[in-house]
C-alpha cells in the first residue's frame, strides 16, 4: 500500500523506539473501506538479539478489552433484549445491595459513574470470580452515583460477570463467538502457546516473580484467570483495525455488533457533570490521548500496557497504536506524549479527505 505520505509518522514512531518510549510498536491507520497504512518498529525487547516487531506481533491490549469485548458484548445483549441499560445492577448481581447502591444501573457501570473506586489490588487477597464479586459488591462507594465519573476497572469486572451470567456462557467463549462473526482473526483472551514467540513481553512483574509474556499483565486480570471484563484481550494491530472498521460500518449499517441506532446510543456522551465518557467509550477531549484535531464525534480508549484505539466517524478514519511501553517496567510513561503527536499527524493527513 502507498506509504510515502506517512513517512513523517513512521519517522516519529521509529524515533520513539530509539528513545525507548517502548521496545516495540505497531500502527494501523484506515477508513471504513480498508487499511490506509501499517508500520512496525523496534524489537520485542531492548536486547540486540530480540526478534523484530512485525505486523504479526501480538500485544496485551489491556483496557482496550473494555471497549472491544465488554462494550461490544453489552451492545449485543441490549439489542437482543437480554440486558437493560437502565436496569439496576442489583437485578443481575444479588450481592450488590444497600441503599447507596440501589440506584446504580448498567449504564452507570459503562459510564464509570457508579460510585466505585478506580482500582484496588484485590489480587493480593482474592482469587476467582466468587471472591472478587463479593469484595467489589460490598466495597463502600467512593462518591454518590452519577455525581461524577471516575474511571474504574471494578465496574467493568462486574459487567464481565453479568454478561457471562445472562448468556450462561464464559466471557471468553462469548467473545470468541462475536469475533468469529466479525472475522477479526488474532484477537482473543488467553493466547495459545503457539502465539508466544510473537507476543510482545510486558513487565518484569515482582508479584509473579517473572517476565510476563503471553499472560495478562494486569494482576487482577491474572487472579481472575486471564479472562475479565476490564482486561485480558491479546491481538495484532490488523485485528484491532478490523474491529475499528466494523465499528465504523455499524454507524450506517447493521453488523454483528448491532444496528446503527444502538451504535449511536453507545457513542453518545454521558450527561454526568464533567465526564468525557460515553457507554464504554471515551470521547474526544483536546487534552486526551487523541490529540487536538479529531472531531467531537471521535471515540476511543487506551490500555495501560501502551495500547490505544481512536475512531473518528465524522472524518472517517481510525488509528490503532500498540506498544509494550511497560517493558521492563511500568514507570516508563513517555507514550503519553507520543499518542497525541501521532493522532494529530494522522488527522492532518486524512482529516480533510473524508
Amino acid at each position: 500500500m502507498p506509504s510515502d505520505r506517512f513517512h513523517e509518522i513512521a519517522s516519529i514512531l521509529d524515533e520513539a523506539i530509539d528513545t525507548r518510549v517502548s521496545p516495540a510498536a505497531t500502527i494501523e491507520v484506515g477508513r471504513v473501506d480498508g487499511t490506509a497504512w501499517r508500520h512496525a518498529a523496534g524489537r520485542l525487547t531492548y536486547a540486540d538479539d530480540s526478534p523484530p516487531a512485525t505486523l504479526d506481533t501480538v500485544f496485551d491490549l489491556a483496557s482496550l478489552t473494555k471497549v472491544i469485548a465488554t462494550t461490544s458484548l453489552t451492545m449485543r445483549a441490549v439489542e437482543r433484549g437480554r440486558l437493560e441499560l437502565s436496569a439496576p445492577v442489583s437485578n443481575y448481581l444479588p450481592n450488590w445491595r444497600g441503599p447507596e447502591r440501589a440506584s446504580v444501573t448498567i449504564s452507570d457501570l459503562l459510564e464509570h459513574a457508579s460510585g466505585l473506586t478506580a482500582h484496588l489490588p484485590f489480587f493480593r487477597d482474592h482469587q476467582g470470580r466468587i471472591e472478587f464479586e463479593a469484595a467489589i459488591c460490598t466495597l463502600p462507594l467512593e462518591y454518590a452515583p452519577r455525581s461524577q465519573s471516575i474511571y474504574s476497572d471494578l465496574g467493568f469486572i462486574l459487567l464481565g460477570f453479568i454478561l457471562s451470567d445472562i448468556a450462561k456462557t464464559p466471557l471468553d467463549d462469548l467473545w470468541r463467538e462475536l469475533s468469529d462473526e466479525l472475522t477479526l482473526g488474532d484477537l482473543r483472551y488467553r493466547p495459545p502457546r503457539s502465539w508466544r514467540p510473537r507476543v510482545a513481553p510486558t513487565e518484569v512483574d515482582p508479584w509473579r516473580g517473572r517476565l510476563i509474556q503471553g499472560e495478562v499483565h494486569d494482576e487482577n486480570g491474572w487472579a481472575l484467570g486471564g479472562v475479565a471484563g476490564h482486561t485480558g484481550l491479546f491481538g495484532t494491530a490488523a485485528a484491532v483495525g478490523r474491529f475499528a472498521r466494523a465499528v465504523l460500518t455499524t454507524i450506517d449499517h447493521p453488523t454483528p455488533l448491532g444496528a446503527p441506532d444502538i451504535s449511536r446510543r453507545f457513542r453518545t456522551k454521558s450527561t454526568v457533570s464533567r465526564s468525557s465518557r460515553a457507554l464504554g467509550w471515551d470521547t474526544m477531549l483536546p487534552t486526551s490521548s487523541c490529540g487536538q484535531q479529531l472531531s467531537r464525534a471521535a471515540i476511543g480508549h487506551t490500555g495501560f500496557t501502551g495500547t490505544s484505539l481512536w475512531i473518528d466517524p465524522e472524518k472517517n478514519f481510525y488509528v490503532v497504536l500498540l506498544t509494550n511501553r511497560v517493558y521492563p517496567t511500568r514507570a516508563n510513561e513517555a507514550v503519553l506524549d507520543l499518542r497525541p503527536t501521532i493522532h494529530n499527524r494522522v488527522s492532518e493527513l486524512l482529516g480533510s479527505e473524508h
